[in-house]
């Protein structure tokens, strides 16, 4: 049995501090300017005294334009149709007030995003009766813990941005946005408050019950004398499946695609899956080397570390080859409407657009393609960490260019927002390690998974 640590426990606390510290000044910076007058002043000072205030006023009319043009969904809708206009110091101001929203609302997807794609990848382990997994099991129920939690915040942080907040996340749901656009008009029938919130919470409802009797029949079969609490796990496992299959695909449209209601992509789907899939596996590593260089895991081996390190390599390569063919085919067949998605990203995100690929792609391509390096652990460690820190930039490129256009940058907000949630998620997932023994001792192919090797 796993005992948290008090120094975990503290750690774990201390960042949750942290990281509230940094998001409320986060709000609170943002709200030192609430008129065009406060923007003014601001975009005088960065763009330097000596080009005065005509620099400030006229000058920007260029930039207004080039932010109605690229820079995404609110940009789109903010200046578009029947008059609906607003100067380039209003929609400056709207995207200031976003920034904490969107840092907020980052780190929080990124890590349910993990948990959710270690709920799925322990399915599949059920599903398809895998003998090398089992001595992973009790790691990856404690990771999926926090699914609950995390798809809770995050679909209050959404939901919140659009009532607490001003719509600060989804442009959508501004009714006085929704009037003068036609294309989110001809979508409102499934882009509604409403309706957000009720799939959002039958997509919380069936991956948490998933969870909640996984990890019941899991824990009932220790104790068991027959198979019967394994062969309900394979049951459930296989209808959870499809149910995720669906669920994640219209979770992504919602609560990222949406962001950019005027854009759609047909992969995107299946691109965040890849995203949270790797990151998932990733922490089911990065765990699992942590509690075996603590004296836990003992009937842990070096095959059992290679495997997660080829799925963390697998997947990379799976994530890039979605990437590129969503990338590639709306680049090419440049229609204004989808390559403007990419257009603003380019102009105004090149390094973190450009960087992550470097990350999620070239660098664990590298790292791990040598079998003899998935078996050391600091090098999966080393990969593993840039991996992480790639998905974390992914989902920072879906959602800030259309909430806080070219005002983007990595500071106190995002930092704090990341701390808080780590803070979170670690706290929920040790402690839940701690609920039962680390070996699921009466899985049927456990034998052969403490005996895995080649």
């Amino acid at each position: 049995m796993y005992t948290i640590s008090n120094r975990l426990k503290m750690a774990s606390i201390a960042l949750m501090i942290l990281g509230l510290l940094g998001v409320s000044y986060g709000f609170w910076d943002s709200h030192q300017y609430k008129t065009e007058e406060d923007v003014k002043v601001l975009l005088a000072s960065e763009h330097g005294d000596h080009h005065g205030d005509a620099h400030a006023t006229e000058g920007h009319g260029e930039e207004a334009a080039h932010d109605e043009s690229v820079h995404g969904a609110h940009a789109d809708v903010d200046h578009a149709e029947a008059g609906h206009e607003k100067s380039h110091e209003e929609h400056v101001l709207h995207q200031i007030h976003n920034r904490p929203w969107s840092a907020l609302y980052v780190a929080a997807f990124f890590f349910f995003m993990i948990a959710l794609g270690v709920l799925a990848f322990y399915a599949i382990q059920f599903a398809s009766q895998a003998g090398w997994s089992p001595v992973l099991f009790r790691v990856m129920e404690a990771i999926t813990a926090y699914v609950l939690p995390g798809a809770l915040i995050v679909l209050g942080i959404a939901v919140a941005s659009g009532t607490i907040g001003h719509y600060n996340i989804f442009v959508w749901m501004d009714p006085e946005v929704v009037e003068h656009d036609k294309i989110i008009q001809g979508k409102s029938g499934f882009l509604n408050m409403t309706g957000f919130i009720i799939r959002g919470l039958i997509f919380i409802a069936g991956w948490s019950l998933y969870r909640y009797f996984a990890r019941k029949f899991s824990i009932a079969q220790d104790n068991a004398e027959d198979n019967k609490n394994f062969k309900k796990s394979f049951r459930i496992a296989a209808g959870f499946l499809v149910f995720y299959i669906y669920t994640e695909s219209m979770m992504s449209w919602d609560w990222i695609m949406s962001v950019d209601p005027h854009w759609f992509s047909t992969l995107f789907g299946w691109y965040v899956f890849a995203s949270m899939f790797v990151s998932g596996i990733t922490v089911i590593a990065l765990m699992t080397i942590y509690l075996k260089s603590r004296g836990y895991l003992e009937f842990v081996n070096d095959s059992h570390l290679h495997d997660l390190a080829k799925f963390m390599f697998g997947i990379s390569i799976f994530w890039t080859y979605l990437w590129f063919s969503q990338f590639m085919l709306i680049w090419y067949s440049n229609i204004p409407e989808e390559v403007t998605y990419f257009v603003t990203r380019f102009e105004d995100y090149q390094i973190p657009f450009l960087g992550m690929v470097v990350m999620n792609f070239v660098f664990p391509f590298l790292v791990l393609m040598n079998s003899d390096y998935k078996r050391i652990p600091w090098f999966v460690v080393m990969a593993g960490i840039v991996i992480l820190c790639g998905h974390y930039v992914d989902v920072f490129n879906m959602i800030m260019p259309a909430t806080v256009g070219d005002r983007w940058s990595i500071g106190i907000p995002e930092i704090g927002s990341i701390l808080l949630f780590a803070g979170l998620f670690l706290f929920i997932v040790f402690t839940s390690l701690t609920k039962a023994p680390l070996l699921a001792k009466r899985n049927p192919f456990i034998k052969e998974s403490e005996h895995f090797h080649y």
